[in-house]
């Protein structure tokens, strides 16, 4: 079965896309990462791409004023151009319209710093530590219009220790992501995530380093 082809959308310095990245080197890995988009002409992730010989491209949003719609076919056009299967955000800022995730219906991911549905939106571990949360983590979902609240794909999580403040925290949290992201990616491409509405569910047994996974 040929590769599925995946551009990643970032807007900085792109470290959930590096783990991508490495894990698609892998010959058994079912995607290839074709292309890297940004946001932001100076978003340090473009060099990163470009050094591991990725096409890359910029839709610089601050050119189209305030018209979303207007930036996204701009988007959706370079994703076309590329015949890109699958869409990753990686640290993507930018919320996108109903218009773009409607051209992606479960294909297109994002990963959170957060066990959702905890903790929607931004500064996720302050919030997790000002709410005395025992644990905290992150989730890959399948994007929807309503910002966090697709279904999940997989989630991993660690304790919030005694004495973390929200760097210690995060920094423990993103080694979870560089994990979970290349998992999540690795079986919608292989064809073996179900989405049902609100739910994922996965064909098949989970093999060892698929344990990680937690159904919604």
């Amino acid at each position: 079965m040929a590769r599925k082809r995946v551009a990643i959308l970032i807007s900085g310095r792109g470290s959930n896309m590096s783990a991508l990245i490495g894990a698609a080197k892998a010959p058994d890995y079912p995607a290839e990462i074709v292309l890297v988009l940004s946001n932001r002409p100076d978003a340090g992730g473009l060099a990163v791409a470009q050094a591991e010989g990725i096409a890359t491209a910029v839709v610089d949003h601050k050119q189209f004023g305030k018209d979303r719609e207007a930036f996204e076919r701009a988007v959706q056009a370079q994703l076309e151009a590329y015949r890109i299967d699958i869409v990753c955000l990686a640290g993507f800022m930018r919320i996108l319209t109903p218009w773009i995730i409607g051209r992606w219906p479960d294909r297109m991911l994002n990963i959170h710093p957060a066990l959702l549905p905890a903790f929607k939106g931004l500064h996720t571990h302050e919030r997790a530590l000002a709410d005395g949360a025992t644990e905290h983590g992150a989730t890959v979902h399948v994007v929807v219009p309503e910002m966090d609240s697709g279904p999940i794909v997989a989630q991993g999580k660690v304790p919030v220790l005694p004495g973390d403040d929200a760097a210690a925290l995060a920094a423990r949290v993103l080694a979870v992501e560089h994990i979970i992201y290349p998992l999540a990616l690795r079986l919608i491409a292989d064809g073996r995530v179900r989405v049902a509405g609100a739910c994922c569910t996965v064909d098949g047994p989970l093999s060892p380093g698929e344990a990680i996974y937690i159904p919604a």
